[in-house]
């Protein structure tokens, strides 16, 4: 099931005797509904921009990925949470042993939730790249319901439609743009469907192309001849190896740095922005990831005046 925007809504149903934390909770997510019995206390989570989201909303977690930890999200590699396999292959088998009471899958880790869900209540809180944004709202929001965290929810929205609009002014007569994404010594273009969908979708870069496949995480496959004849006014540039920690993060400046990309509009005038790595690869989706992308976007368009 693909949930719309305005559907992300999770339904609680409870009795008039019943305490609210104590009332059973249906959550409704991309692959069907979970019922729980009373609202979760214990919390696995196996996608990182879910674990930065509700790190923001003040949920406790209990387990993460043992994999790809972001640098801002450390602590969660600490001993206090259990190590639940990787971001693309849970560890079945510890979270069975764990038990908790809710399980969180997305993006990498979508595919395990039927087999999960067989073993825990497991739900899918992926997002749909063609409506950014406005999913990463819905979800905050169903997590506010959920947890009974409502009003943090409601300021993190809040926080997120005043930085849209701020980058949105900001951008606005600044040019076209194309995203590239690196790994190793090949380029990709990322289109409207993409993990940075937002920057043509919600902000409103125009783009140089409409034809872009979006079905890989490594971009639709580009050449330096394409991105000269595309000739954008900015490219903003997700370095792939650095976000999964393969490389420093110099592969891509080297890459991007010959004869070709040099006689671009966007190389000329200075307009080729390296979003972070984590946050841009990793995390993408996540509240505090998608917030620190909108700024700095936003500080390297307001230094072009």
């Amino acid at each position: 099931m693909k949930r719309s925007a305005l559907g992300v809504i999770a339904a609680f149903s409870m009795t008039a005797a019943a305490p609210l934390w104590a009332a059973p909770v249906t959550i409704a997510h991309q692959q069907g509904e979970v019922t729980l019995p009373k609202a979760p206390q214990s919390v696995v989570v196996l996608d990182w921009a879910n674990v930065d989201t509700l790190d923001a909303l003040g949920v406790p977690i209990a387990g993460v990925p043992g994999s790809n930890v972001p640098d801002y999200l450390s602590k969660f590699a600490g001993d206090d949470y259990a190590k639940l396999g990787s971001l693309q292959e849970p560890d079945v088998e510890g979270i069975a042993a764990l038990n908790p009471d809710l399980v969180i899958v997305a993006a990498r880790s979508r595919r395990s939730q039927p087999q999960l869900n067989g073993i825990v209540p497991t739900v899918d809180m992926s997002i749909d790249n063609a409506d950014f944004i406005a999913s990463v709202k819905a979800n905050i929001l169903e997590y506010g319901e959920i947890f009974g965290r409502g009003d943090r929810a409601r300021e993190m929205v809040a926080d997120l439609d005043a930085k849209v609009e701020r980058l949105r002014a900001a951008a606005q007569g600044k040019g076209t743009a194309m995203t590239l994404v690196t790994s190793g010594n090949k380029l990709g273009v990322y289109g409207a469907e993409s993990r940075t969908s937002w920057l043509q979708r919600e902000v409103g870069f125009p783009t140089v192309t409409n034809a872009v496949d979006d079905r890989s995480d490594r971009g639709d496959a580009a050449s330096f001849e394409f991105i000269l004849e595309a000739n954008p006014d900015w490219l903003f540039v997700v370095d792939r190896d650095a976000g999964v920690g393969q490389e420093s993060g110099e592969a891509a400046r080297a890459l991007l740095d010959n004869e070709l990309v040099r006689q671009t509009s966007a190389w000329t005038k200075d307009q080729v922005v390296y979003l972070d790595p984590q946050r841009a690869y990793v995390v993408m989706n996540g509240y505090q990831a998608l917030s620190d992308l909108l700024d700095q976007v936003h500080d390297a368009v307001s230094d072009k005046g």
